[in-house]
């Protein structure tokens, strides 16, 4: 367990833990290609303790990212298809009523397969905002209210849910307090030329190679601890707190935040990007994160946490370019 009050040990297991994560990016790479930057982010948000939003078309291999990140972090892992008709029992599971061998009935309860450590919410925004918001509570307090007893979900437990962007036909948008509970939100993008070329070879062929794990549960936690103790400087503080406050309508400087965006980041944007920015750091072997940490963060921290008004979309505004405006200027 990392101990924030001995920085030589601080240092020691730093160290360590940029040795495993290294090993760890270079296993998920061997079935993902091409997606450095993806894979940076989700392994940022989980080891900041956090729930992804992958955004991106069908066929990125996001799915495969998953099943890959889950392979090598050590954990146990399920996937639930989200379509119209699931039902919130479907994710939480149910009671069932029971008979013991003196004949006396009573409920049990049968647990779905929420109660795992990696969960894929494949197309989440296909479901009803009922089932959506089943979800939720899992999400932020780690524990599933059923028949009015509490069970808790398997520690670690992050939530890693696929939204396609193009398919709106069928689809309910996630409502602003379930966006705000995804840690980061990560676009999929298209490979280039050449990792296409690379996927097309790789992956028709006999051979397929199979990531190896690095981790285990109880060292992920333990990696967790590592990030809450690693040190922030004022610099980077004073830029996170700029950036967000300067996203939020009515304490921004930028009259376009102001005018056009319908609601902004709240104070758990702040949190997400203390963390973030911590993560990130130790991925690429730094005790302490930069101010550029927090650029390159700052859209995936921020974009689903703001919305803009309807005139800003008629006007051509768009968000991704405004927050890294915002972000350039928070440096």
């Amino acid at each position: 367990m990392s101990n924030s009050n001995d920085p030589q040990a601080l240092v020691a297991e730093a160290e360590a833990a940029g040795e495993a994560l290294t090993r760890v990016r270079a296993e998920i790479g061997k079935a993902v290609f091409g997606q450095e930057r993806v894979i940076e982010l989700v392994l940022s948000a989980v080891l900041a303790g956090g729930h992804v939003l992958l955004v991106g078309a069908p066929g990125l291999a996001k799915t495969r990212l998953v099943e890959a990140t889950a392979r090598v972090l050590g954990l146990d892992w399920g996937r639930v298809q989200f379509t119209p008709d699931l039902m919130p029992a479907d994710i939480l599971g149910s009671e069932v009523l029971d008979q013991d061998e003196s004949g006396r009935r009573h409920f049990r309860f049968v647990k779905g397969p929420i109660f795992t450590q990696l969960l894929m919410a494949d197309e989440i925004n296909r479901a009803s905002p009922r089932t959506q918001s089943a979800l939720l509570q899992a999400m932020q307090e780690h524990h599933v209210t059923i028949g009015g007893a509490a069970y808790d979900v398997p520690m670690p437990f992050h939530v890693l849910a696929t939204q396609n962007p193009i398919e709106h036909e069928g689809a309910y948008p996630l409502p602003e307090a379930q966006l705000d509970r995804f840690l980061l939100q990560v676009d999929v993008p298209y490979p280039d030329a050449e990792i296409e070329r690379k996927i097309l070879i790789e992956t028709t062929g006999l051979g397929d190679q199979q990531p190896q794990a690095v981790l285990n549960a109880e060292t992920l936690i333990r990696l967790q601890r590592l990030v809450r103790a690693m040190p922030v400087g004022e610099k980077v503080l004073a830029s996170i707190l700029e950036l967000v406050r300067s996203a939020r309508p009515g304490s921004s400087h930028d009259p376009r935040v102001n005018q056009h965006v319908a609601w902004g980041p709240g104070p758990r944007a702040g949190q997400a990007l203390m963390l973030a920015v911590r993560a990130r750091a130790l991925l690429r072997g730094r005790l302490a994160p930069a101010v550029d940490d927090v650029a390159a963060l700052a859209r995936p921290a921020l974009v689903h946490r703001m919305s803009l008004s309807f005139g800003a979309r008629a006007e051509g505004l768009d968000i991704d370019t405004l927050v890294d405006e915002l972000a350039e200027r928070a440096a």
